[in-house]
Formats: structure tokens, C-alpha cells, sequence
């Protein structure tokens, strides 16, 4: 299997706003943004298609309202703002609004994870995978890089029926993934192969994870690296696979383990092959103001945090 070299640095909300601009090929599609056109990537799809783009200001509630209404009018609306505000502030409204009558909306959160760095925790989306993969018929996606985020907003729009959950960074972040790469919602790409452990990894942690495999092969351990780029609807076979084959499960990614990837994953395996498992993200708590490489090393988010708690692990097997 190849290794995965460095292309460029780029955000994900680069990817998802040039995704947006390409599925606006589809005349159905509309924008909506809440006062942060340009910071989160949507500025690309306002330029091209200015008639179709409407800027309902700092009124995050209301914005999923009037998309519900577009939506049940035969519009595919994409909405996107900050993650904290598109997941958490508005909860009531996408669950009754929007998931309850199974509406086909893209939302877009924006600036997840610790990594968006000197916002603080006030703006550090930690919670919405949690939030977002409870609500009935809601899908959630969590792309690895810029690539991959353009090409989830295409499947978004093209290949499902209801709502859909894209989270996203706005830091520079490692673009690796190639565009003639498959991309399906709801199956995950094997990455690195190895039957010694396996690292299920989702965002940006996806190159994290792989970087710790690298490391790892050079010590004689061969690390199975998945990108679980979709939460949920969850790939549960490739998860039991990789139990059965490799008998040690860890999860890495940006976001509360409490509730997210790592939950997710655990209640497959409970279910169908417990094995020894550990979990890579932030343990319990809020982020803080700092520099976004600062954070990640800070909360244990780095390669040589996957690495060594991997190691650990593999003394559980």
C-alpha cells in the first residue's frame, strides 16, 4: 500500500467551499450564511452565483429555519457557519426542523476542533459529532483534508437523501489524499495496512494517525490506519474486520472522546468483537486561546501521542 506523501498545506474549509461552488452546477443549490461568507469557505459559492447566496446574518436559528423551508420548497440548501453555532446553538431547530421531517440539507461546521486555535474555547466545536450523530437521519462527516472535503460535498449533495453534517477546519492543515481517490459516504478507506493493531482516525488526525503508523513500521510494528471519514451512518464491517484481524482498536481524533468517533466505534465492537481499545482525543474538557500546533500537542493530539498510547495497547492484546 502507498505511502501518503505531503501535497500542500491548505484548510478544510477551502475544500468544502470549492466543494460547494462545484455542486452548484445543480441549480437547486442554494447558500446560506450567517454574517462569516469568506471564513468559511462559502465566499467561492457567493461569487459564482450571487442570485442564489443569502447572507441572513448573525441568526444562526433563524438561518436553519428559512433552509428547512427552502428545502421542503425542492431547494438543496448548503448553511454553514462556525461549528459551535451551526451544531450546538442551533440543535433544537435541526432536530425538529430539519431531521424530524428528514429534509435534504448540507450543513457546514466550521473551525472544529482545538486547532482553530486563538478563538479560544468559546469557538472550538469539541461537542458536535456528539450532537450531531444522536439526531435521527442525520449523516455526519468528517473529511481528512481539503481534498477529501470538496469531494464529501459533492457526495453530499448528489448521493443523499436527508440531512448531512460536514465538520471542517479553518487552519492550514496537511492535503494528502488524491481527488481520483474514492469517496462514498458511509465507507471507509483503509489507508495503511497492518494486522498488528489498528488506528481508526477521523479529520485531521487522519494524518496524524498515519505518520504514527510510518514511525511504528520502522520499530517492526505493521499499524492498520482507517480513515473513518463518515460517523455516521458508521462502516461497522470494516470496524469488525479490523477487530478480528488485528485484535486492538484505537481511535484518534479531534473532538471530545466522550460521544464521538471513539463511542461510535466502542459500540460496534462491544457488539460484535470486543477487543482492547484505547482512545486519542480531548479527555473531558474545554480547549484554550493558543497557536493551533501549541494545542494539539498540548491535548495529546500529535503523531508521537498516537504512537506511544498505541504501544500501550498493544501490551492489552
Amino acid at each position: 500500500m502507498q505511502e501518503f506523501k505531503l501535497k500542500s498545506i491548505i484548510p478544510t474549509k477551502t475544500g468544502f467551499g470549492k466543494g460547494v461552488l462545484k455542486a452548484g452546477k445543480n441549480q437547486k443549490l442554494v447558500g446560506l450564511g450567517a454574517d462569516i461568507t469568506a471564513s468559511v469557505g462559502m465566499n467561492y459559492f457567493a461569487e459564482k452565483f450571487p442570485e442564489r447566496f443569502f447572507s441572513l446574518g448573525i441568526a444562526e436559528q433563524n438561518c436553519i429555519g428559512v433552509a428547512a423551508g427552502m428545502a421542503l420548497s425542492g431547494k438543496i440548501p448548503v448553511f454553514s457557519t462556525y461549528g459551535v453555532f451551526a451544531a450546538l446553538r442551533t440543535t433544537d431547530q435541526i432536530r425538529i426542523s430539519v431531521c424530524y421531517n428528514n429534509l435534504h440539507i448540507i450543513i457546514g461546521g466550521a473551525h472544529a476542533g482545538i486547532s482553530v486555535g486563538p478563538d479560544g474555547a468559546t469557538h472550538q466545536a469539541l461537542e458536535d459529532i456528539a450532537i450531531m450523530r444522536v439526531l435521527p437521519n442525520m449523516t455526519v462527516v468528517s473529511p481528512c483534508d481539503a481534498t477529501q472535503a470538496e469531494l464529501a460535498v459533492e457526495a453530499a449533495v448528489e448521493k443523499v437523501s436527508g440531512p448531512v453534517y460536514i465538520r471542517f477546519g479553518r487552519e492550514g492543515v496537511p492535503d494528502f489524499t488524491l481527488p481520483e481517490m474514492s469517496f462514498e459516504i458511509g465507507k471507509s478507506q483503509e489507508m495503511h495496512h497492518g494486522n498488528d493493531a489498528t488506528i481508526i482516525a477521523s479529520g485531521h488526525l487522519v494524518w496524524e494517525s498515519l505518520q504514527a503508523a510510518y514511525f511504528l513500521k520502522n520499530k517492526g510494528i505493521n499499524v492498520r490506519v482507517i480513515n473513518m471519514h463518515t460517523i455516521k451512518p458508521i462502516d461497522s464491517n470494516a470496524i469488525i474486520k479490523a477487530a478480528t484481524e488485528t485484535g486492538a482498536i484505537l481511535t484518534a481524533e479531534e473532538h471530545q472522546i466522550i460521544g464521538g468517533l471513539g463511542g461510535a466505534v466502542a459500540e460496534v465492537v462491544v457488539k460484535n468483537f470486543p477487543v482492547p481499545m484505547d482512545f486519542i482525543g480531548i479527555n473531558d474538557s474545554f480547549g484554550e486561546s493558543g497557536k493551533a500546533d501549541e494545542l494539539m500537542k498540548k491535548y495529546g493530539l500529535k503523531a508521537e501521542n498516537i504512537a506511544n498510547k498505541l504501544l500501550r495497547l498493544l501490551e492489552r492484546k
